[in-house]
């Protein structure tokens, strides 16, 4: 069993096709949309998790790339700037999967769990140093 977490960005001229749907019917895939943005005249973006038995899962990644939707991991589309920080823990608490959190209360430096965090950008906004960003 697989199960990812992929930012998906779709070229415009295929917006309009149901993708997704075949993910589910022709792969037997599992998703959770985690976000998602999709415009007829810009294209589109989805972050979700994905999920299936590897064979099934390698041939819709290959459904996919053939559509010339271009794949990248969760990971490599979130970024915290280590030398802004400041650990003022602003972020802790708007944080609803506890991807930043404190784990030492001495030195009550924030710790960023990345395989926790679901893009949800609630940490932008509060960060007064900009410490946090999302690269799409």
């Amino acid at each position: 069993m697989v199960s990812k977490k992929l930012v998906l960005k779709f070229p415009k001229d295929i917006t309009d096709q149901p993708i997704i749907y075949k993910l589910i019917k022709e792969y037997n895939l599992v998703f959770n949309i985690l976000k998602a943005k999709v415009d007829p005249e810009e294209g589109g973006l989805l972050v979700l998790e994905l999920s299936g038995e590897d064979k099934d899962y390698a041939k819709g990644i290959e459904y996919l790339e053939k559509l010339g939707v271009k794949l990248e991991p969760l990971e490599k589309d979130i970024a915290r700037d280590e030398k802004k920080c400041t650990n003022c823990s602003a972020c802790v608490v708007h944080c609803p999967t506890g991807a930043l959190y404190i784990k030492d209360r001495k030195t009550m430096k924030v710790e960023f769990d990345k395989s926790k965090c679901i893009l949800c950008e609630a940490c932008i906004p509060v960060c007064p140093v900009n410490a946090m960003r999302v690269n799409y």
